[in-house]
């Protein structure tokens, strides 16, 4: 049911509200057309059962009690007349209508007619005594011009208290008017286009600039870029809206500027002094002290760009360029092949996508360093898996605790404890290589591989990328 629902059920703001109105009004209109139905059922029963009280009244007044007229032609409705019969027409097939009964004989008594007892029912033409037979001859005669359904009777008769018999009379039930219908249906027509019509007209006013902003916080997502704000429009709460989002946005445009400014001048504070700590610690005389303290320096100023890369990557100046995946991803490869390292790559067919090449090397580099560093090998490869292309590196480490994976993703977060540059490193590739995928759109997973009796026997990190 509820798969269903999602099927049918529109997702943007216009169709739910159209549609909400829609069944809305079907359901009032519903509710509407039974009530009428209903008041035009008893209005019909009210007028049956007056004109019964009429008739049986005047019949008894007057004494003229008759049968119906001599056989022949059936006669129209209002030649159907009072009769007296010896017992009561009651068939045991009929049900009778107690509030009907009631309404008569309150009608009979306020005339001062007395009875011993009141009966109404409602019976086919075709199921009653007196009428059966003419019915059959009407068909009979008329043949394919007959009336596809006898008329309903409402039968009507009262027990006489002194004369004994009963009176009985037969009131012909009107059809069903079908104009009410006809008039429902234009009625429904009717409202259902003025109320589209002036709530699509609505709706429109609210969800143009609505779509705009929309437009407008996605592109601010990816690009960071504060030009080219919105105008205002619409009512005075999405106009609101839409000023509220424009001072938000030029607010944290500016704190983005002011930590790139901030960001460059403590990179360059920093790497001066290393700089010239890396010239002097040359007149160190003591050769595995000076290689120490050199190492440390390397340290800290890898670390260093690290964390101006991931301060940057959020905003990147080069702008998307087509590249193909296949090629940038080998020459990584290469690159450390070149270098005597054990990785190996396994390419698919060319795959052409909008990157920016430099960032998105450096995302496949530190997943490659991360699988050499606790995995001691790398293997790469590329594929094509429905819309997006996935690089994956593979390595023979012991993976990662599952309650850790997620962890290892946040910044500083290292698999080795200690701070050794050889095993641990600053915890900031992972980061690294997943914010950069985030910037193109992308993702990275972190999983573990295992052999047929689930022992792990290694890592997998997946850098997958929309194809555009």
């Amino acid at each position: 049911m509820k798969r269903l629902l999602g099927g049918i059920w529109p997702r943007s703001l216009q169709g739910q509200l159209l549609l909400a109105v829609a069944l809305a009004l079907l359901l009032a209109q519903t509710v509407s057309a039974v009530l009428l139905y209903a008041a035009q059922v008893e209005r019909r029963e009210a007028a049956l059962v007056h004109a019964a009280a009429i008739r049986l009244f005047a019949a008894n007044r007057e004494g003229k009690l008759m049968g119906l007229h001599p056989p022949g032609a059936m006669e129209a409705a209002h030649q159907l007349k009072v009769e007296q019969a010896d017992s009561s027409p009651l068939l045991a097939s009929d049900e009778r209508i107690d509030r009907a009964e009631e309404e008569l004989q309150e009608i009979l008594a306020g005339q001062g007619f007395a009875t011993n007892s009141v009966v109404v029912f409602h019976r086919p033409m075709y199921h009653d005594p007196r009428l059966a037979g003419r019915v059959a001859r009407r068909t009979a005669a008329l043949g394919v011009h007959a009336p596809p359904a006898p008329r309903e009777l409402m039968v009507a008769a009262v027990e006489l208290p002194e004369k004994g018999g009963w009176m009985v009379v037969r009131m012909p039930v009107p059809r069903p008017q079908r104009g009410l219908i006809l008039t429902l249906i234009g009625q429904t027509l009717l409202l259902y286009a003025l109320l589209f019509g002036a709530i699509a007209l609505i709706l429109r006013q609210i969800t143009k600039p609505l779509k705009a902003l929309t437009g407008r916080l996605e592109r601010f997502a990816m690009t960071r870029d504060a030009q080219g704000q919105l105008e205002p429009e619409g009512p005075d709460d999405v106009r609101r809206l839409i000023v509220a989002h424009n001072g938000m946005e030029a607010r944290l445009a500016a704190l983005l500027d002011e930590k790139d400014v901030m960001l460059g001048a403590i990179g360059h504070d920093l790497k001066t002094p290393l700089a010239a700590l890396r010239v002097r610690i040359e007149s160190v005389e003591d050769e595995a002290e000076r290689g120490k303290m050199a190492r440390t320096i390397e340290d800290i100023t890898r670390s260093l760009d690290d964390i101006l890369s991931l301060a940057r990557v959020g905003r990147p100046s080069d702008p998307l360029e087509s590249a193909d995946l296949g090629a940038l991803v080998a020459q990584v490869a290469e690159e450390f092949e070149d270098m005597g390292e054990p990785v190996t790559y396994e390419g698919a067919s060319r795959i052409v996508l909008p990157l920016r090449a430099t960032w998105l090397r450096r995302a496949v580099r530190n997943l490659v360093v991360n699988a050499l560093r606790y995995g001691r090998v790398a293997r790469i490869s590329l594929s094509r898996e429905g819309g997006h292309a996935v690089i994956r590196i593979e390595d023979d480490g012991p993976g990662i605790a599952e309650d850790q994976i997620a962890r290892m993703l946040e910044p500083f977060t290292r698999g080795e404890p200690s701070r050794n540059s050889e095993t641990g490193g600053a915890g900031l590739g992972l980061t690294l290589a997943r914010a950069i995928a985030d910037q193109h759109g992308g993702s990275l997973q972190l999983a573990n591989r295992r052999d047929t009796n689930g022992t792990v026997t290694g890592l997998i990190a997946a850098l997958s990328l929309p194809i555009t």
